[in-house]
């Protein structure tokens, strides 16, 4: 079965920053973040996203569509967005979202990156997949504990294909929130500004 391919709802240039600046206007709430599915193959099937492209702009207005969404969330829980390209790592956008992020949200950040790249799969996947149970899921894979440490499996990593493009070509990561609102906010905002 073919994947579905998204596209933009809207392309204009600054989508991202008016919805940033809407956020942070009188009036602006918090609106409940989704609870993901847990059924690893219902993951799988609303988590792994083909766009029908993603650029260093796209990676820009989903970068500040994610910022305007967890805006109102931030006195409570700030966050650190992070969307790298596949192929080099290299970051195409980062922000934290309030005060309060640490340098141990980078490594977060990192660790989830690396398991989206190594698995092929969103990191909320692989916790219901594993269960959380990180010692069967780094003896599944022969690692040793120090190599497992590489790896994230708490949700908040996600990929992102490209039609026509073998392979993740960006990794979506939010950390801050508890790992599935990490997750949950990705989708959320992915589903309501793609189509």
């Amino acid at each position: 079965m073919s994947p579905k391919i998204l596209s933009r709802k809207d392309k204009s240039a600054g989508v991202g920053l008016r919805a940033v600046l809407a956020a942070q206007g009188e009036g602006a709430t918090a609106a409940p973040i989704p609870s993901p599915p847990n059924d690893p193959e219902v993951v799988k099937a609303t988590s792994d996203f083909t766009l029908d492209s993603f650029t260093a702009s796209d990676a820009w207005e989903l970068g500040h569509l994610l910022y305007a969404r967890l805006l109102p969330f931030s006195a409570e829980k700030p966050t650190l967005i992070s969307i790298a390209s596949a192929n080099s790592e290299h970051v195409l956008f980062q922000a934290a979202v309030g005060s309060g992020t640490a340098p141990d949200n980078d490594n977060w950040v990192q660790r989830k990156r690396n398991a989206v790249l190594r698995f092929a799969a969103s990191t909320w996947f692989l916790q219901c997949k594993y269960q959380g149970d990180e010692r069967a899921f780094r003896l599944k894979f022969g690692m040793s504990e120090d190599v497992a440490g590489r790896y994230a499996i708490h949700g908040g990593g996600v990929p992102i294909r490209v039609s026509g493009v073998e392979g993740i070509v960006a990794v979506v990561v939010v950390s801050g929130l508890k790992q599935h609102e990490d997750h949950g906010v990705i989708v959320d905002v992915i589903n309501s500004n793609w189509e």
